[in-house]
């Protein structure tokens, strides 16, 4: 199984978790970036190096641009190799004109997720559960091969 394969199935597994927190996040919609662990930033530019990406809808129209909120997040977690909250908090001399100054990133290993459409503290949960979903049936692949 290929990795993008691995990484839709991870949403898919976690999908309940997510329809689930919804009851209590400020809107029912998100979009999801998961980028390719194989791909460094110094071997690829950003866009190429986005493995999967997929939103969840509900049925109003978002009034901000999820899809690139979540797409900056991914970014600026990718280029720094860690989680974007880190350097929303403690290195903000890291923040380049045009990132977003919310968090909602995860990073697990080499596994980069990120999220947006809901809190940020949300964004981060939600981006955490995918990340490890990911790295485990990863995991699972290579054990059951």
């Amino acid at each position: 199984m290929n990795h993008k394969e691995i990484a839709r199935q991870a949403v898919e597994l976690v999908k309940p978790s997510i329809e689930s927190l919804f009851e209590r996040t400020n809107r029912k919609a998100l979009h999801i970036v998961i980028m390719d662990p194989r791909i460094k930033p110094w071997e690829s530019d950003f866009t190429d190096a986005i493995l999967y990406q997929e939103s969840i809808l509900s049925a109003e129209p978002w009034e901000h641009p999820f899809d690139d909120f979540a797409r900056n997040k991914a970014e600026q977690a990718w280029r720094n190799a860690q989680a974007n909250i880190v350097l929303q908090t403690q290195h903000p001399s890291s923040l380049r004109d045009g990132d977003l100054p919310f968090y909602g990133s995860f990073v697990y290993g080499h596994v980069v997720v990120a999220c947006s459409g809901v809190e940020q503290w949300f964004d981060m949960l939600i981006s955490g559960w995918i990340a490890l979903a990911f790295e485990q049936l990863m995991v699972h692949e290579r054990q059951s091969a």
